[in-house]
């Protein structure tokens, strides 16, 4: 459903994407996943027919971006990341105003839309600029909806908002990926990736990986350990001294290291931490998350682009 090839583009010397290749399957859920300055808005931007590319070509249903960015625009539906509505119309009159834009109303593709405006309805006469954070959310997706789109391209949709807001956005999403929509979402959250069918990990504009989140999970290779004690910024600097660690790195209320040896028996580091003064220590093996995943990735990254330099 969306195919981009060797895609590239420049801000004066900033190379915001860097030959980006990647395909999205009809009615898939596809996570972007990357921080802030990874790239994912130039590339939405791109598919949204709101920027060229420098060099590459990408396309929509088949449409190239260019050269059918007309009915690019009637086929998909946009949520850019900063909220972009009319904050001076009401909830109701933003809804309308994009209906009537579409040629559509909506009556016509309530039935799209009922499940995310029936929880805003009771302020439709409310300003957009006076509603909730969450609402808000609601209100764009739901004004994203109204012409019955396609493909929906959703560029950070979940930040800035509660994590009860979150959640019930992806539910929303699931909902949405069962009436046939595809969807493209990008997050700089890691704990949204595992929500998605398959997601890519992108730093730098460029792309570390693509696979299913139980994928990249799995691709971690190394024992990975997760360490506490009671002085936590001790720990830290004795791990990042420690010579047989590999890399440290906070995770909440634990650090997670992995170590330059396969298959590390644990005592010697409990015996290490032990003879610098820490106490209350607990080592314990764990299976890595898309964020431990992300992180090393990106160490590889910067290692390859070090040895090309």
């Amino acid at each position: 459903m969306i195919k981009i090839h060797n895609l590239s583009k420049k801000y004066a010397e900033v190379e915001a994407i860097k030959s980006i290749n990647l395909q999205v399957k009809p009615n898939e859920l596809f996570g972007l996943i990357g921080p802030d300055g990874a790239g994912k808005t130039t590339l939405f931007r791109i598919l949204t027919t709101l920027l060229i590319a420098d060099s590459g070509n990408a396309a929509l249903d088949g449409l190239d971006v260019v050269a059918d960015y007309k009915k690019i625009r009637e086929l998909i539906g946009y949520m850019p990341g900063r909220f972009s509505l009319y904050q001076d119309l009401s909830v109701e009159e933003n809804l309308s105003f994009f209906a009537t834009v579409f040629g559509t109303t909506i009556e016509e593709n309530y039935d799209l839309i009922a499940d995310i405006y029936k929880q805003i309805e009771p302020f439709k006469k409310r300003l957009a600029g006076k509603l909730s954070g969450g609402m808000k959310q609601k209100l764009a997706l739901s004004c994203a909806l109204i012409h019955k789109p396609k493909i929906l391209l959703l560029d950070e949709p979940t930040t800035g908002v509660d994590a009860v807001s979150r959640m019930e956005f992806w539910q929303m999403l699931k909902k949405l990926q069962q009436k046939g929509i595809t969807i493209l979402v990008s997050t700089p959250y890691m704990d949204e990736a595992s929500l998605c069918d398959r997601v890519a990990l992108i730093q730098n504009g460029q792309i570390l990986t693509v696979d299913t989140p139980n994928g990249i999970s799995k691709s971690f290779s190394k024992p990975l350990f997760a360490v506490n004690a009671s002085n936590k910024y001790q720990l830290i600097n004795d791990l990042r001294n420690y010579d047989l660690a590999a890399t440290v790195y906070p995770f909440g209320e634990f650090v997670h290291v992995t170590l330059k040896i396969k298959n590390p028996d644990t005592e010697p580091l409990k015996s290490y931490l032990i003879s610098k003064g820490n106490k209350e220590i607990q080592v314990g093996a764990i299976e890595a998350t898309i964020e431990d995943c992300f992180m090393e990735l990106m160490k590889n990254g910067e290692r390859r682009m070090n040895i090309e330099c």
